[in-house]
């Protein structure tokens, strides 16, 4: 797909609303309070914010209604995969990080395809409200938005869920795993 082009053909886009009000449907206490008439309305009216729901679901992320946020009359959309999406794995963190390897470089970084695709890294306590959802990443593990004066000292975070539990953890921004990638968030 052409990722300068942001905008779906009619088929492209009615097969992605399809999928979309079939997972709406599937997963109700993701959004108790929502009606899918309403959410179709906006995206049909957002066909940047379509392309961007398109990029979350072909790269693996299974984007889903998790809420509304009153404040700026938006719906919030989040990548509901079980494991961090597939098509997004291997990534350091950022660009300042992907720029500071000098060898075997990954394909590119977590911040820098977020962008591409429109979207947001999640923040920490969006990690753990998803997790209220859950369980996700049971054996993989997501990048969260870095808080700045970690990130000035060459750290990123990073979130999973083991043992009952949400661990957020730490380590080098230009690291990167098989089994780490990111989760995106989106306003519409």
């Amino acid at each position: 797909m052409d990722m300068n082009r942001k905008e779906l053909l009619q088929e492209q886009k009615e097969e992605l609303i399809k999928v979309l009000k079939a997972r709406f449907d599937k997963n109700m206490k993701r959004h108790e309070d929502i009606e899918w008439d309403k959410v179709l309305e906006r995206l049909e009216a957002n066909p940047d914010k379509l392309w961007s729901l398109n990029e979350m679901e072909r790269t693996g992320g299974e984007p889903d209604v998790i809420g509304y946020d009153d404040k700026l009359q938006q719906y919030i959309f989040c990548d509901c995969a079980a494991e961090s999406p597939k098509g997004r794995r291997s990534l350091c963190y950022d660009e300042e990080a992907l720029e500071s390897r000098k060898e075997h470089k990954p394909s590119g970084s977590a911040a820098g395809l977020a962008k591409a695709m429109g979207i947001e890294l999640l923040k920490e306590e969006q990690y753990r409200q998803l997790q209220k959802l859950g369980p996700f990443d049971t054996k993989t593990s997501s990048w969260i938005k870095t808080p700045e004066d970690i990130r000035k000292q060459g750290g990123a975070i990073f979130g999973d869920y083991r043992y009952g539990h949400v661990f957020i953890y730490h380590n080098g921004a230009e690291s990167y795993y098989s089994s780490r990638g990111f989760r995106g968030l989106l306003m519409v």
